[in-house]
Protein backbone atom coordinates (compact mmCIF):
# COMPACT_ATOMS: atom_id res chain seq x y z
CA UNK A 1 0.00 0.00 0.00
CA UNK A 2 1.14 3.54 -1.00
CA UNK A 3 1.80 6.01 1.69
CA UNK A 4 0.55 8.79 -0.43
CA UNK A 5 -3.21 7.16 -0.46
CA UNK A 6 -5.26 8.68 1.87
CA UNK A 7 -8.15 6.74 1.84
CA UNK A 8 -6.84 3.40 1.26
CA UNK A 9 -9.56 1.07 2.58
CA UNK A 10 -11.22 0.23 5.56
CA UNK A 11 -9.74 -1.33 8.37
CA UNK A 12 -10.64 -5.08 8.94
CA UNK A 13 -9.27 -8.06 11.65
CA UNK A 14 -7.15 -9.45 8.18
CA UNK A 15 -5.39 -5.90 7.70
CA UNK A 16 -4.73 -5.24 12.01
CA UNK A 17 -2.72 -8.81 11.20
CA UNK A 18 -1.07 -7.07 8.54
CA UNK A 19 -0.22 -3.96 9.95
CA UNK A 20 1.20 -5.80 13.23
CA UNK A 21 3.37 -7.54 10.72
CA UNK A 22 5.02 -4.84 9.18
CA UNK A 23 4.99 -2.61 12.94
CA UNK A 24 6.79 -6.00 13.94
CA UNK A 25 9.45 -5.72 11.26
CA UNK A 26 10.08 -2.09 12.01
CA UNK A 27 10.31 -2.34 15.69
CA UNK A 28 11.15 -5.77 17.18
CA UNK A 29 9.04 -4.59 20.42
CA UNK A 30 5.90 -4.52 18.46
CA UNK A 31 6.57 -8.18 17.67
CA UNK A 32 7.87 -8.97 21.26
CA UNK A 33 4.32 -7.58 22.57
CA UNK A 34 2.16 -9.42 19.97
CA UNK A 35 3.98 -12.60 20.86
CA UNK A 36 3.08 -11.73 24.61
CA UNK A 37 -0.28 -10.47 24.59
CA UNK A 38 -1.70 -11.54 20.88
CA UNK A 39 -3.61 -9.13 18.24
CA UNK A 40 -5.39 -6.44 19.38
CA UNK A 41 -9.16 -6.18 18.63
CA UNK A 42 -11.00 -3.84 16.04
CA UNK A 43 -12.88 -1.94 17.02
CA UNK A 44 -15.94 -0.03 15.01
CA UNK A 45 -18.32 1.95 15.08
CA UNK A 46 -21.59 3.74 13.68
CA UNK A 47 -21.45 6.60 11.47
CA UNK A 48 -23.09 9.55 10.91
CA UNK A 49 -24.65 12.22 13.20
CA UNK A 50 -25.99 9.82 16.42
CA UNK A 51 -22.41 8.45 16.48
CA UNK A 52 -20.88 11.57 16.60
CA UNK A 53 -23.62 12.92 19.61
CA UNK A 54 -22.99 9.49 21.67
CA UNK A 55 -18.97 10.82 21.63
CA UNK A 56 -19.89 14.13 23.12
CA UNK A 57 -22.04 12.81 25.77
CA UNK A 58 -19.35 10.74 26.73
CA UNK A 59 -16.97 13.02 27.16
CA UNK A 60 -14.73 13.00 30.24
CA UNK A 61 -17.74 10.66 32.02
CA UNK A 62 -17.68 6.89 33.10
CA UNK A 63 -18.46 4.58 30.78
CA UNK A 64 -21.59 3.52 33.09
CA UNK A 65 -22.56 7.21 33.22
CA UNK A 66 -21.95 7.89 29.47
CA UNK A 67 -24.72 4.37 28.86
CA UNK A 68 -27.22 5.91 30.92
CA UNK A 69 -27.24 9.27 29.53
CA UNK A 70 -27.21 8.50 26.45
CA UNK A 71 -29.86 6.01 27.15
CA UNK A 72 -31.87 8.72 28.24
CA UNK A 73 -31.25 11.42 25.81
CA UNK A 74 -32.22 8.19 22.75
CA UNK A 75 -35.31 7.97 24.66
CA UNK A 76 -36.11 11.72 24.67
CA UNK A 77 -34.63 12.27 21.18
CA UNK A 78 -36.99 9.76 19.11
CA UNK A 79 -35.65 9.37 15.90
CA UNK A 80 -32.38 10.20 16.61
CA UNK A 81 -31.85 13.13 14.20
CA UNK A 82 -30.43 16.81 14.49
CA UNK A 83 -34.23 18.76 13.63
CA UNK A 84 -35.20 16.26 16.42
CA UNK A 85 -33.12 17.46 19.42
CA UNK A 86 -33.55 21.01 18.30
CA UNK A 87 -37.29 20.89 19.39
CA UNK A 88 -36.16 20.16 22.86
CA UNK A 89 -35.32 23.14 25.63
CA UNK A 90 -32.18 22.94 27.50
CA UNK A 91 -33.89 22.32 30.63
CA UNK A 92 -35.50 19.15 28.56
CA UNK A 93 -31.69 17.88 27.71
CA UNK A 94 -30.11 18.95 30.86
CA UNK A 95 -32.66 16.53 32.67
CA UNK A 96 -31.11 13.68 30.83
CA UNK A 97 -27.88 14.24 32.77
CA UNK A 98 -26.14 16.48 30.22
CA UNK A 99 -24.14 19.17 31.25
CA UNK A 100 -24.41 23.00 30.45
CA UNK A 101 -21.71 22.66 28.18
CA UNK A 102 -22.66 19.36 26.59
CA UNK A 103 -25.81 20.86 25.69
CA UNK A 104 -24.59 23.82 24.04
CA UNK A 105 -22.05 21.15 22.14
CA UNK A 106 -25.23 18.74 21.10
CA UNK A 107 -27.02 22.02 19.87
CA UNK A 108 -24.46 23.28 18.02
CA UNK A 109 -23.59 19.66 16.38
CA UNK A 110 -27.07 19.41 15.69
CA UNK A 111 -27.19 22.97 13.89
CA UNK A 112 -24.21 22.48 11.95
CA UNK A 113 -26.02 19.00 10.45
CA UNK A 114 -28.94 20.54 9.97
CA UNK A 115 -27.56 23.37 8.09
CA UNK A 116 -24.90 21.27 6.05
CA UNK A 117 -21.41 22.39 7.31
CA UNK A 118 -21.28 18.84 8.63
CA UNK A 119 -22.12 16.52 5.81
CA UNK A 120 -21.16 12.71 7.09
CA UNK A 121 -22.20 11.09 4.01
CA UNK A 122 -19.15 13.21 2.24
CA UNK A 123 -16.66 12.12 5.43
CA UNK A 124 -16.09 8.76 3.47
CA UNK A 125 -15.04 10.81 0.41
CA UNK A 126 -12.30 13.28 2.47
CA UNK A 127 -9.21 12.45 3.39
CA UNK A 128 -8.09 12.22 6.53
CA UNK A 129 -7.05 16.29 7.28
CA UNK A 130 -10.15 17.04 5.78
CA UNK A 131 -12.47 15.14 7.59
CA UNK A 132 -10.91 15.84 10.36
CA UNK A 133 -11.00 19.61 9.75
CA UNK A 134 -15.01 19.43 8.51
CA UNK A 135 -15.76 17.84 12.56
CA UNK A 136 -13.62 20.20 14.42
CA UNK A 137 -15.26 22.98 13.18
CA UNK A 138 -18.24 22.04 15.33
CA UNK A 139 -17.97 23.51 19.32
CA UNK A 140 -17.17 20.89 21.42
CA UNK A 141 -15.04 18.38 19.06
CA UNK A 142 -11.93 18.50 19.51
CA UNK A 143 -9.25 16.90 17.46
CA UNK A 144 -9.21 13.72 19.30
CA UNK A 145 -12.79 13.27 19.16
CA UNK A 146 -12.29 13.55 15.22
CA UNK A 147 -9.56 11.52 15.46
CA UNK A 148 -11.38 8.58 17.04
CA UNK A 149 -14.58 9.20 14.57
CA UNK A 150 -12.50 8.58 11.54
CA UNK A 151 -10.56 5.56 13.51
CA UNK A 152 -14.00 3.45 14.38
CA UNK A 153 -16.80 5.05 12.47
CA UNK A 154 -14.48 5.32 8.87
CA UNK A 155 -12.10 2.57 9.64
CA UNK A 156 -9.16 4.67 8.91
CA UNK A 157 -5.67 3.02 9.02
CA UNK A 158 -3.50 5.94 9.79
CA UNK A 159 -4.39 8.17 12.35
CA UNK A 160 -2.70 8.55 15.43
CA UNK A 161 -4.93 10.16 18.45
CA UNK A 162 -1.17 11.04 20.34
CA UNK A 163 -3.21 13.34 22.92
CA UNK A 164 -4.92 9.78 24.54
CA UNK A 165 -3.27 8.82 27.27
CA UNK A 166 -3.50 5.62 27.50
CA UNK A 167 -1.67 5.36 24.59
CA UNK A 168 1.20 7.88 26.24
CA UNK A 169 1.40 5.49 29.31
CA UNK A 170 1.71 2.44 26.99
CA UNK A 171 4.12 3.65 24.59
CA UNK A 172 6.32 4.72 27.97
CA UNK A 173 6.32 1.29 28.97
CA UNK A 174 6.60 -0.65 25.82
CA UNK A 175 9.21 1.41 24.57
CA UNK A 176 11.05 1.54 27.90
CA UNK A 177 11.12 5.35 28.33
CA UNK A 178 12.19 7.36 31.53
CA UNK A 179 8.91 9.57 31.32
CA UNK A 180 5.98 9.99 29.71
CA UNK A 181 6.11 10.98 26.33
CA UNK A 182 4.40 14.40 25.19
CA UNK A 183 1.39 14.15 22.98
CA UNK A 184 4.28 15.51 20.01
CA UNK A 185 6.66 13.12 20.64
CA UNK A 186 4.60 10.18 20.50
CA UNK A 187 3.60 11.98 17.02
CA UNK A 188 7.06 11.80 15.90
CA UNK A 189 7.64 8.59 17.01
CA UNK A 190 4.65 7.48 15.19
CA UNK A 191 5.98 8.47 11.97
CA UNK A 192 7.76 5.40 10.91
CA UNK A 193 4.81 3.34 12.06
CA UNK A 194 3.25 4.77 8.46
CA UNK A 195 0.87 3.67 6.87
CA UNK A 196 -0.25 1.76 9.91
CA UNK A 197 -0.90 4.27 13.03
CA UNK A 198 -4.03 3.24 14.11
CA UNK A 199 -3.34 -0.35 13.78
CA UNK A 200 -0.09 0.64 16.30
CA UNK A 201 -2.63 2.64 18.51
CA UNK A 202 -5.12 -0.62 18.93
CA UNK A 203 -2.35 -2.69 19.76
CA UNK A 204 -1.15 0.32 22.53
CA UNK A 205 -4.21 0.21 24.20
CA UNK A 206 -4.80 -3.71 24.06
CA UNK A 207 -0.98 -3.59 25.51
CA UNK A 208 -2.10 -1.13 27.92
CA UNK A 209 -4.93 -2.55 29.07
CA UNK A 210 -2.72 -6.11 29.30
CA UNK A 211 -0.27 -3.96 31.69
CA UNK A 212 0.03 -5.51 35.33
CA UNK A 213 -0.85 -2.56 37.09
CA UNK A 214 -4.36 -2.23 34.45
CA UNK A 215 -5.51 -5.32 33.86
CA UNK A 216 -8.02 -7.69 35.56
CA UNK A 217 -6.39 -11.08 35.52
CA UNK A 218 -6.38 -12.49 38.48
CA UNK A 219 -2.34 -12.05 38.55
CA UNK A 220 -2.59 -8.49 38.50
CA UNK A 221 -5.11 -7.92 41.22
CA UNK A 222 -3.40 -9.89 43.38
CA UNK A 223 0.32 -8.17 42.72
CA UNK A 224 -1.80 -4.59 43.24
CA UNK A 225 -3.18 -6.24 46.16
CA UNK A 226 -0.06 -7.00 47.62
CA UNK A 227 1.24 -3.62 47.14
CA UNK A 228 -1.26 -2.01 48.66
CA UNK A 229 -1.06 -3.64 51.48
CA UNK A 230 2.59 -3.34 51.76
CA UNK A 231 2.40 0.44 51.21
CA UNK A 232 -0.31 0.46 54.40
CA UNK A 233 2.27 -1.87 56.29
CA UNK A 234 4.69 0.40 55.91
CA UNK A 235 2.75 4.00 56.53
CA UNK A 236 2.00 2.13 60.15
CA UNK A 237 5.34 1.05 60.78
CA UNK A 238 5.95 5.11 60.17
CA UNK A 239 2.97 5.79 62.75
CA UNK A 240 4.42 3.87 65.54
CA UNK A 241 7.69 4.65 65.50
CA UNK A 242 8.48 7.15 68.10
CA UNK A 243 8.51 10.50 67.28
CA UNK A 244 11.75 12.88 68.08
CA UNK A 245 11.54 16.06 70.56
CA UNK A 246 11.39 18.66 68.64
CA UNK A 247 14.84 20.03 70.40
CA UNK A 248 16.13 16.70 69.38
CA UNK A 249 15.15 17.07 65.99
CA UNK A 250 16.86 20.73 66.34
CA UNK A 251 20.01 19.43 67.33
CA UNK A 252 20.23 17.16 65.04
CA UNK A 253 20.00 19.23 62.28
CA UNK A 254 23.01 21.64 63.78
CA UNK A 255 25.06 18.96 63.72
CA UNK A 256 24.43 18.44 60.12
CA UNK A 257 24.92 22.17 59.43
CA UNK A 258 28.00 21.98 61.05
CA UNK A 259 29.35 18.92 59.45
CA UNK A 260 28.78 20.85 55.88
CA UNK A 261 30.44 23.52 57.27
CA UNK A 262 33.77 21.80 58.30
CA UNK A 263 33.48 19.45 55.00
CA UNK A 264 33.51 22.86 53.00
CA UNK A 265 36.30 24.86 54.61
CA UNK A 266 38.49 21.58 54.34
CA UNK A 267 38.01 21.88 50.66
CA UNK A 268 38.56 24.99 50.25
Amino acid sequence: MSRAMSIPFRLTDLHVQEGMAALGAIDPRFAAGLESYGHPPLRSAEEGYAALLRAIVGQQVSVYAARSIWNRVAALVDPMTPEQLLKFSDEQLRACGLSNNKVKFARALALDTAEKRVVFEALADLDDDAAITMLTQVKGIGRWTAEIYLMFALGRPDVMPANDIGLIVAAQHLFGLRKRPAPEKLLKMANAWRPWRTVAALFLWHYRHNMPDFSDSPAAIARREAERLAKEERKALRAARPKKPVAAKKKVAKKKAAKKKTAKRRRS
